[in-house]
């Protein structure tokens, strides 16, 4: 078995007070983690529609593309917010139905009722008063905003409790969390896979032809019905993952042991105290897991965000306000990009499945991140490249018919961005599973105390979130600068990438040897 070591010596005398106990149900714990994993399907599932369709879809109800990268602040300030909270909350919950699925139930249920509103934005702007006419609907933009509100709120507080669920029922066993968290991985890339596909396929709303209105032209259907089905399969992961997995309740008197602090006097630290303590006392190894951790994101998120508007905009030549052949083109590179999202995700499906083997070839954590992080790193640098070769394209076509001519990109530009969307399965891979697994690792075994798994969990959220915050905010004004484009924002994230990749090469804890 293969599994990621804690490199730090421990003793008795490294634990102070521990998370109160609550033991989980294990028969076949592997299996287990399966199905808890499966969670990330359904939840990825609606991220990949986020992903792909929810910018252009913005810039249809006619937010400027400067304001885009504002609306996604809602994710990492809810995430910055609920993660921790819903961590620590979970650790000390008593609900006769356990601590971590009460929370994973009440996230699924906000989350249905974000995705109607995200969905049914232009029809309830319509009713509110929303013109017709293209250009800017703000009562649909703001039931848009409000839904995406609550669905980042959703996938925050079903997601902290469902990684904390993987680590209780891996009881300890480093192998395990690994596997844990490389599953979970696994079954984002299938949730992605459905998600982008879904996004790539023009026609989806003839599933239920009900979603085309006046309000909501085929583009508008097309989200609606990916929409609804995403509310169907979280329904299904979530009920099978309850009635399979079970939770022992946690015994309220232990709870109230615990609150009582070890001198028997002391009560229970609140969360904000808990988080003051645990920031001020983070441990070396965990100080440098958050700081690479912040890197990788920074140099993610403006892809994560622009990549099917870079593909519309920058490599297709179109725009989702210009004439109708520029709408056209625009809408076809968001259709291909959803397309190269595929290919993405089935690569980050492969290598997460192929994590142990490949911990094992090269034979440290550290080697395994940095190559990941430079990966990323050269991809950013490659859509320069592509992008290049898609004017280039555009201006011999100009040329040839003398006149203005919007074409697709050529076989070869094609081939290269359908690469680059493939080789970052890679390095997402590494992303999902390697920090996931160091934190909790690290938390059982830290110098200061071991931390509860949800509040560690938490805390590495942090480490997301914040960056993606600087990305929102930065991003948008700096493409300003340069025309709307988008290669300035991925300039900044592949400098961020290598930083972060220099960083796990030389300062992650050096016998982090796999076993």
């Amino acid at each position: 078995m293969v599994f990621i070591e804690d490199p730090r010596p421990h003793s008795a005398d490294s634990y102070v007070q521990t998370e109160p106990h609550e033991p989980v149900v294990t028969s076949n714990p592997l299996k287990k983690l399966a199905i808890v994993a499966s969670i990330a399907a359904g939840v990825q599932y609606g991220w990949a529609l986020q992903l792909s369709l929810l910018t252009p879809y913005t810039q249809l109800l006619g937010v400027q593309h400067a304001w885009v990268s504002f609306v996604w602040l809602c994710g990492p300030i809810s995430g910055l917010v609920f993660q921790p909270t819903v961590g620590y909350h979970s650790d000390r919950c008593t609900s006769r139905f356990g601590r971590r699925r009460p929370f994973i139930v009440a996230g699924a249920i906000l989350l249905s009722f974000g995705v109607l509103l995200i969905g049914f934005a232009a029809d309830i702007g319509r009713v509110l008063g929303d013109s017709l006419i293209s250009g800017s609907k703000p009562r649909a933009v703001a039931c848009f905003v409000l839904g995406f509100w609550i669905l980042d709120i959703a996938n925050n507080i079903i997601q902290s409790p469902c990684r904390a669920l993987l680590a209780d029922l891996s009881e300890g066993n480093d192998a395990m969390v690994t596997i844990g968290n490389a599953l979970f991985a696994f079954y984002m890339a299938v949730g992605n896979i459905l998600g982008y596909a879904a996004g790539a396929y023009l026609n989806i709303y003839k599933i239920l032809p009900i979603t085309k209105t006046e309000a909501c032209d085929i583009y508008c259907a097309n989200l609606k019905t990916c929409f609804l089905i995403s509310i169907l399969l979280i329904a299904v992961i979530i009920t099978l993952v309850c009635v399979t997995v079970k939770e022992e309740r946690l015994d309220p008197s232990n709870l109230m042991q615990y609150k009582q602090g070890v001198n028997g006097e002391e009560e229970a630290p609140s969360l904000l105290t808990q988080l003051s303590t645990a920031i001020r006392s983070i441990s070396k190894p965990m100080k440098i897991l958050y700081v690479i951790t912040a890197l990788t994101w920074v140099g993610w998120f403006p892809f994560i965000l622009y990549d099917t508007d870079w593909m519309g905009k920058e490599v297709f030549g179109g725009s989702p306000v210009g004439d109708p052949l520029q709408i056209k083109m625009y809408d076809q590179g968001v259709r291909e990009g959803s397309l190269g999202l595929i290919f993405y995700v089935a690569m980050l499906g492969v290598v997460s499945l192929f994590m142990e083997p490949i911990l094992r070839y090269l034979g440290s954590v550290r080697r395994v991140w940095g190559i990941g992080n430079m990966i990323l790193a050269a991809c950013m640098g490659l859509t320069f490249l592509i992008t290049k070769m898609a004017e280039d394209a555009r201006q011999t076509a100009l040329n040839n018919e003398n006149g203005s001519a919007l074409i697709p990109p050529p076989l070869e530009v094609k081939a290269s961005y359908f690469a680059l969307f493939t080789a970052l399965g890679i390095p997402q891979a590494v992303t999902y599973t390697i920090p996931f697994a160091l934190a909790s690792i690290y938390s059982n075994n830290s110098d200061t105390g071991q931390v509860s798994q949800g509040l560690a969990l938490g805390l590495l959220n942090l480490a997301i979130v914040i960056p993606q915050m600087l990305v929102a905010l930065i991003s948008g004004p700096l493409d300003s600068l340069f025309g709307s484009s988008n290669l300035p924002a991925f300039t900044m994230g592949g400098i961020a990438a290598a930083l972060g990749g220099i960083l796990a090469m030389k300062m992650l804890p050096g016998n982090d040897s796999v076993q």
